[in-house]
């Protein structure tokens, strides 16, 4: 009995101590995602008669998105604007600088320091930053460089805009990418590495057969949060290019914006939203079928 006391005592000082959290996440998650639902199925607007006296309209909303082609395009970036930097650019730049500051190189810090470094501007910031070194004419830093090798000199975010996005947002998360495959590293015992070596194995076949196979669970929970957090970027990319040109960068977080606060539909930008975050519940279902977890 007084086990059971005490039990029922602990649970409610853990309630307690998790109230704070659950307080926060019911109102900037779980609200505004329910309220996002709510608006998808009214004509909500900014301006006009919808902003005075909303009225609910069913599935039109979603009718609307799916046969609308801005909205297959920003779905189509977004999917290369994704792979491009959080699965390709961020992953192997991140499992190279993780491996590396594993060994004994020289200016290990100084090195760390620098991939670092980009986490410390906002995105805005880093976004005008890198407009600077993008923009066109002679006196742009990346049209400098590439003038010494003969190359004409572009403005490098209206000729190749999406490619420029993809290596800025690479850029920014290579430091979150090494921290967490440093982690994953870090679990895997020194002992399995020595014991293949004295087996004769080379480098790349223990990489291949130790490394990334005891790694899987950590690489799999970061193209997870990569993915997620890459299809919400949004301040990166408006600073850089608006979606522009001719919506060639306009991720789904761009037309979201656009279609709510430029074209003040509220509404249908809601139901943007709302698939946005279907596609990111399925990622996450994805990865708990991944890992066998059972919820």
């Amino acid at each position: 009995m007084a086990r059971n006391s005490h039990e029922k005592r602990a649970e409610r000082q853990w309630l307690l101590i998790l109230l704070p959290s659950l307080v926060l996440l019911l109102a900037f998650v779980i609200y505004p995602a329910l309220y996002s639902i709510y608006l998808s199925f009214t004509n909500e607007a900014l301006t006009g008669a919808a902003a005075l006296r909303p009225r609910f309209v069913g599935f039109r909303n979603y009718t609307r998105l799916f046969n609308d082609a801005k909205f297959w395009n920003s779905l189509f970036v977004t999917f290369v604007f994704v792979i491009g930097s959080a699965v390709i650019g961020q992953f192997v730049l991140g499992l190279i600088s993780a491996i590396a500051l594993r060994r004994p190189i020289r200016f290990r810090r100084v090195f760390s320091s620098i991939i670092l470094l980009p986490n410390a501007a906002p995105e805005v910031v880093a976004g005008f930053m890198w407009i600077s070194m993008l923009a066109g004419g002679d006196n742009a830093t990346l049209s400098r460089i590439v003038s010494l090798f003969g190359i004409t000199p572009a403005d490098w975010l209206q000729v190749f805009p999406l490619s420029m996005i993809i290596v800025v947002n690479t850029w920014r998360g290579i430091a979150t990418a090494m921290i967490l495959l440093t982690a994953g590293l870090s679990t895997i015992p020194a002992e399995i590495y020595e014991a293949a070596r004295m087996d004769g194995a080379t480098p790349s076949q223990m990489f291949r057969r130790i490394t990334l196979p005891l790694m899987m669970p950590t690489i799999l929970l970061y193209m997870l949060i990569s993915a997620v957090s890459t299809i919400a970027v949004f301040g990166l990319v408006y600073a850089l290019t608006r979606g522009g040109p001719g919506g060639a960068t306009e991720v789904v977080s761009i037309y979201i914006y656009n279609q709510s606060f430029t074209s003040f539909q509220l509404g249908y930008g809601a139901a943007v939203a709302v698939v946005a975050l279907v596609i990111s519940l399925i990622l996450g279902i994805a990865y708990v079928r991944a890992m066998k977890v059972e919820v």
